[in-house]
């Protein structure tokens, strides 16, 4: 026998891709037998790993098949190697593999302790229900008899639900808000108006209540690896400490919602999902997370088994450890977190890059503080606080942030600073009537295709290969004109229907800034269009190809804005 040594902070995931045999959930100290793959199906070698800590492995193979299993890891982990019909999949990498010589106390442990597999019928050594390894195909038919699929997901909206409350709401009443029904909420939509809220969000800083966005915590030793499989991004890429952007897709590759995920710590992740989809992402997620659901349609019994828990941090029985999300956006947002901040907390607060995320306490409030914003902002921050604290920290903010030209904004700014920057709206660019997945909104690159597996993945791949129209972001220099809504005609200079609006709304210098879903050819920056305002509400939309009249004169603009 020869033994090897596979080292990284990434030989868990990776060697569950490569071996037929759980690495993620395999404890500490324990071994379990395991076949290698060849690309083809064959099999390469049987084996036997053990993991001696986190992110250091053993593995036990016949010696006449030690070089060709390291020379086949060590391509595996450099990306170098097809290894399915997949040419866009690669393995999480890199990582050491070396050979331990044979009168190495390790290697001798190693081999006593292994037992090879002789058959692919062997349960012990073929994890079957994993979502992904190098060789399933094969695998699958010698199992395949045994089994069952599972069910598909269903989730049902509750109907008749009384509108909830942050408890920011008597003081949003306080500060003379006009309050709206939304996502199931009462939130505030202006305070003032739009435009002024809009403006002080550009020129100095606005302050919103997002505290009906979902705050989920996935922990646990197997967090990253379920964050990895269950979302589009690429969760091994985060650092403790930073956030990234990305998607949770069904089996089919629709959009179910798009969300922010926070490392914590190396095994706690924070997610920010949207109001309206957080009580069906919470089922999906914890139905994922128990094996209860088809995550695959091709291999309708593949689950994740990942060990995590789950936590809604709005439940108050999490105590302490509840967190909703107030943000502070604008140029002038670090200076109003920095007055109220000690030296040591200001400096942190100046050193914190776009996406970074870090933990402190400002007179007397235990926060969790992200660059992040939904705003096109570069300066600006969430603060995620204890909800009984959050009405206290929205008070201190504006007083703090009176100097410096701080407004309390409502729902109307917030959606007209995302629709100027160009960001999506779950609804409008992600979903809604279009079914637009992240490439048709032009977030393609935060799905992570090298991934051997994440949910939706191959659906998602068969919509990309077919998509023709992609969303632009278009102005309208006339004043005075209707706003166009979700789903009004987009029209050439022929007046033939090229595509569909999904949001509209004034920009900072008080004219009309929208997006559009629209055929490619005629996303280049500088192309004239027509907007057929109301057609988007006629009992039959538009089809592509069909000829309007009497568009509003547009132009297609940067995708996002430039400041």
């Amino acid at each position: 026998m020869a033994v090897l040594e596979i080292r990284g902070d990434r030989a868990a995931e990776f060697l569950d891709a490569a071996l037929t045999q759980r690495a993620v959930g395999l404890p500490v100290g324990e071994g379990a037998p395991t076949f290698l793959m060849e690309a083809d199906g064959r099999i390469m070698s049987p084996a036997y790993v053990i993991r001696d800590a986190p992110d250091d492995f053993r593995l036990v193979v016949p010696e006449e098949r030690a070089g060709r299993v390291a020379a086949w890891l060590r391509d595996l982990s450099d990306g170098y190697v097809r290894f399915d019909e997949d040419i866009w999949a690669k393995l999480p990498g890199p990582l050491r593999v070396r050979e331990i010589p044979a009168e190495d106390p390790r290697a001798v442990s190693a081999r006593a302790q292994a037992r090879f597999p002789t058959d692919l019928s062997d349960e012990a050594a073929v994890a079957i229900h994993k979502p992904f390894f190098i060789g399933h195909r094969a695998v699958d038919a010698a199992h395949r008899h045994r089994l069952t699929p599972l069910p598909v997901f269903s989730y049902t909206e509750p109907e008749g639900a009384p509108l909830k409350r942050t408890t920011l709401y008597e003081l949003h009443r306080e500060l003379g808000a006009k309050m709206i029904p939304f996502a199931g909420w009462e939130m505030p939509v202006w305070y003032t108006s739009v435009s002024e809220e809009h403006r002080a969000v550009r020129t100095a800083a606005g302050l919103f209540d997002v505290s009906h966005m979902g705050v989920l915590e996935v922990q646990g030793p197997g967090a990253r690896a379920f964050l990895e499989r269950v979302t589009t991004n690429d969760v091994m890429a985060l650092r403790v400490g930073e956030s990234q952007y990305t998607y949770l897709l069904d089996p089919e590759g629709r959009v179910l919602d798009d969300l922010i995920i926070y490392a914590l710590a190396p095994d706690r992740y924070m997610l920010v999902v949207n109001a309206a989809n957080n009580d069906r992402d919470w089922a999906w997620l914890n139905a994922v997370a128990r094996g209860e659901v088809q995550i695959d349609r091709e291999r309708p019994w593949a689950m994740l088994t990942d060990e995590v828990i789950l936590r809604d941090l709005r439940d108050r029985r999490w105590g302490e450890d509840c967190r909703v999300d107030i943000a502070l956006q604008g140029p002038q947002s670090l200076k109003i977190l920095q007055s109220l901040a000690d030296g040591r907390t200001g400096e942190r607060l100046a050193a914190l890059q776009r996406g970074q995320v870090l933990r402190a306490e400002i007179q007397g409030f235990d926060l969790i503080i992200s660059r992040t914003g939904y705003t096109g902002e570069r300066i600006g921050y969430e603060l995620f606080v204890h909800p009984d604290r959050a009405p206290a920290l929205f008070e201190r903010l504006l007083d703090a942030g009176k100097p410096f030209g701080l407004r309390p904004c409502g729902l109307g700014a917030r959606d007209s600073t995302r629709t100027e920057a160009g960001l999506p709206l779950y609804g409008h660019e992600l979903a809604g009537p279009f079914d637009l997945t992240p490439g048709d909104a032009g977030f393609a690159s935060f799905v992570k295709l090298y991934k051997p597996f994440f949910i939706g993945r191959k659906a998602y791949m068969a919509r990309e290969a077919k998509r023709t129209m992609e969303v632009v972001r278009f102005r309208i220099s006339e004043k005075g004109v209707r706003l166009p809504k979700l789903g009004d005609a987009v029209v050439d200079r022929r007046g033939r229907v090229i595509g569909y609006v999904t949001s509209c709304a004034m920009d900072s210098e008080g004219l009309l800034t929208g997006m559009a879903w629209i055929e490619r050819s005629h996303q280049a920056e500088g192309t004239s269009i027509g907007i057929i305002v109301g057609s988007g509400s006629l009992p039959e939309r538009p089809k592509i190809g069909d000829r309007l009249t009497v568009p509003i004169p547009a132009q297609v603009v940067s995708r996002f804005m430039s400041r």
